[in-house]
């Protein structure tokens, strides 16, 4: 058989798997629509095909690295002390700056995050890129669809750092995940007028169950983090810790994102130890340098997924 090769992505197709269609007759039968509809349906595919080919194109330009810190403390506000999470946060994107990277903090508790509607849990199409609960430049837009969508799709690599809180992960860091889910697969509305129609995105599923092709990115749905570098600080007990970070590799795992050795951290004082002692014990040499070389592991890992492209790690595009 024909072997092509395709630059853009670094894959070796068939040359049936790039030529392979359906009729437009039977996809008309078997989705119960009109020539309109699927003209829409196939615009969408073609668009979601060129953001793939800009988002998984080979880069050259400076490393950018995003610090989410997860904490709600704050030495202005009630706490009146700075987040022990961000502190180590600081000191890791510090080092990334050192080794090169461009840096920049996110606190999630600057940021207008609304929570997440689960729209997906009714059908996968139901939820969007970008939000469409949360429209972008509409006054009911918020921080996630406006700000955070972009700078995550920019970043080679994302840092997550949260205390421990009732044994998991904050709620801000919670909620920001959450509504991360509309860069995990989610594709532009069918109908931006009324992007909820239920019986319409039911069949805009259909549509890409039976059109998508996992060696062609972008021709079913599109995970935005597939490849970006992750690294994780936690904060707290050790019994909460494990949870947390478990929480985390779970979550960041399933949105396609790639974990070098030593990626995680957590640094903790002692349950018997009053916690207005912990700083002093959090924040000494030996979490403070546990963190910088998270920061390098994370670069390293950068550097090495940059020789492998992102639209080489595999994953079903007809299910989300």
């Amino acid at each position: 058989m024909i072997k092509l090769y395709y630059q853009t992505y670094g894959h070796y197709l068939s040359a049936k798997n790039m030529t392979k269609k359906i009729s437009k007759q039977k996809l008309i039968g078997n989705l119960k629509i009109d020539t309109k509809t699927l003209g829409v349906f196939k615009v969408i595919r073609k668009q979601t095909i060129k953001e793939a080919q800009k988002l998984f194109s080979p880069k050259k330009t400076k490393i950018k690295v995003l610090g989410i810190s997860g904490s709600a403390r704050d030495e202005f506000d009630m706490a009146q002390e700075a987040s022990n999470s961000e502190t180590l946060l600081k000191y890791c994107l510090k080092q990334c700056e050192f080794l090169g990277a461009k840096i920049e903090l996110i606190p999630l508790r600057k940021y207008d995050i609304k929570y997440c509607k689960a729209c997906y849990s009714t059908v996968n199409t139901q939820c969007h890129f970008y939000c469409t609960c949360y429209p972008q430049k509409t006054p009911t837009g918020d921080d996630m669809t406006n700000i955070l969508y972009d700078k995550i799709i920019e970043a080679d690599a994302l840092i997550f750092a949260t205390p421990v809180n009732n044994f998991k992960i904050s709620t801000l860091m919670a909620t920001f995940l959450d509504r991360c889910i509309s860069l995990d697969g989610s594709l532009a509305p069918a109908s931006p007028q009324t992007p909820k129609d239920k019986a319409l995105n039911v069949k805009h599923l259909r549509f890409i169950e039976l059109t998508a092709n996992n060696d062609l990115p972008g021709s079913g749905f599109l995970k935005r983090f597939l490849g970006k570098v992750a690294g994780v600080i936690v904060t707290g007990h050790e019994e909460g810790a494990s949870m947390a970070i478990s929480n985390l590799f779970l979550a960041l795992n399933h949105f396609g994102m790639i974990f070098p050795p030593f990626s995680n951290m957590y640094a903790m004082s002692s349950v018997c130890r009053s916690t207005d002692e912990d700083k002093k014990i959090v924040l000494n040499d030996c979490y403070t340098k546990e963190a910088k070389m998270l920061a390098e592991n994370v670069i390293n890992m950068v550097k090495i997924s940059r020789e492998c492209r992102a639209s080489n790690w595999r994953y079903d595009c007809k299910s989300n």
